[in-house]
């Protein structure tokens, strides 16, 4: 008995040894759907578990609504630039945390850190008289050296991260002590660079600064938005349309704006939230647009991977301790601005953690390969509002603590949930 193999004919029209029409991924084609493609995207990215940085926005949002009605002036114009001032140090240090997270480890010694860096500048610059500048140069530069280090026994030597940088926190913790000496504490040197760095105004207030801020990020987020579709459309990629570009500049010049009019209502730009932002948008593109950045990405998502594409694994690996550890040290000159002098302390208590979970309630994965800077700022703004306003409403330092425990774990498990529901969407 012969059994016959029934074979599909060609499409009527279509040669028979025509190529296939590659497979496109409907991903790449939502913005030819106009609306109701980004609908259908926004839905499928639901499903997917790919959250983005929404539940962070409805976080803040419903932060400030709840903080309002308890106090009746949690959103006036004084408070947020206070908050907008006191992110900067825990924020410098949450942007250095994204860079280890997405290597998929963890790095517990930037608190200690931030409080050598903070000390090394006050002894030399007060102490031993030293320009503070350079002062301020040195300290840095141990504190890179202490990434360095850390780094070194992390991806030579094959010590795990976390066992490497609890060593050092404990080992900074008491460098730090031994650098301040018997008296523990250093005043700031009366409207010297560490002083200004929590006090400065932009133009000493004048609210030109603040405006000119604005438009510069809505100017450059135009033109970034508008170089990117032409790179696309030339290279036969679907594009963003004009309209949803002016939609998205749009959406940006009112927070822009808006925040640039609160700020000018007390007094002006702080320079805190200047450089944040700028460390944020260099860091943001480092990550984003450069081969390097992608090799962090690369390492993050898979090491025999990075390996076999010929990515140097261990030079990654320092380099990324080394940054974190200079912007740990950045972050605690303005903590020491912010308190007013360098101490025993400075770096202790909830300053790591509030910058690990700044980083993680962002969006930052703690497993590797997903994140962005703009995650630590996002997610140090929820920190910090939480604290200001349980600040404004009298609670215990212990209540504090409790809830920020609770959002951590809370970011922690939306991040598990979402990689999980990813994975078996078939996008992890």
């Amino acid at each position: 008995m012969s059994t016959s193999q029934t074979t599909p004919s060609p499409a009527a029209g279509t040669p028979a040894d025509a190529p296939a029409a590659p497979a496109t991924d409907p991903r790449l084609l939502v913005r030819q759907g106009g609306v109701a493609g980004y609908v259908e995207e926004f839905r499928r990215k639901i499903k997917s578990g790919d959250l983005g940085s929404l539940p962070v926005v409805i976080g803040l949002i419903l932060i400030a609504v709840i903080f309002q009605s308890v106090t009746g002036h949690f959103l006036q114009a004084d408070n947020l630039t206070n908050i907008t001032k006191w992110i900067a140090g825990p924020g410098l240090i949450a942007v250095g945390v994204v860079f280890v997270l997405l290597l998929g480890e963890i790095d517990l010694s930037l608190g200690s850190i931030a409080g050598v860096c903070a000390a090394v500048t006050s002894v030399l610059a007060v102490r031993e008289g030293l320009n503070e500048g350079l002062a301020i140069l040195l300290a840095l530069a141990t504190a890179v050296a202490m990434g360095a280090l850390h780094g070194f026994f992390f991806a030579k030597i094959g010590v795990p991260a976390f066992v490497v940088t609890l060593a050092g926190m404990l080992a900074w913790s008491g460098l730090q002590d031994y650098v301040l000496g018997k008296l523990g504490t250093v005043n700031n040197i009366n409207d010297g660079v560490v002083a200004n760095l929590d006090t400065y105004f932009l133009g000493d207030g004048d609210i030109l600064f603040a405006w000119l801020l604005a438009f510069l990020a809505i100017g450059l987020f135009l033109a970034g938005q508008l170089l990117d579709a032409r790179r696309r459309t030339a290279a036969g990629l679907p594009a963003r349309s004009t309209s949803e570009i002016a939609l998205r500049t749009g959406a940006l010049a009112v927070l822009a704006l808006v925040g640039a009019y609160m700020l000018n209502q007390d007094r002006g730009l702080p320079l805190p939230l200047v450089i944040l932002l700028g460390v944020v948008v260099l860091t943001d593109f480092v990550l984003r647009r450069t081969s390097y950045g992608r090799q962090i990405f690369a390492v993050g998502g898979g090491i025999e991977a990075a390996r076999r594409a010929g990515i140097n694994v261990a030079r990654v690996r320092i380099s990324v301790f080394m940054i974190s550890a200079g912007l740990a040290g950045l972050g605690g000159l303005f903590i020491a601005s912010q308190q007013g002098s360098a101490d025993k302390t400075l770096g202790g208590g909830n300053v790591l953690m509030s910058a690990i979970a700044a980083a993680v309630i962002g969006g930052t994965s703690l497993f590797g390969g997903r994140g962005k800077t703009w995650s630590a700022l996002l997610g140090i703004l929820v920190i910090q509002s939480i604290t200001t306003g349980l600040d404004m409403v009298h609670a215990a330092q212990a209540i504090q603590y409790m809830i920020t425990g609770a959002v951590l774990l809370a970011a922690v498990v939306l991040d598990s949930v979402s990689r999980r529901t990813q994975k078996s969407s078939g996008r992890g």
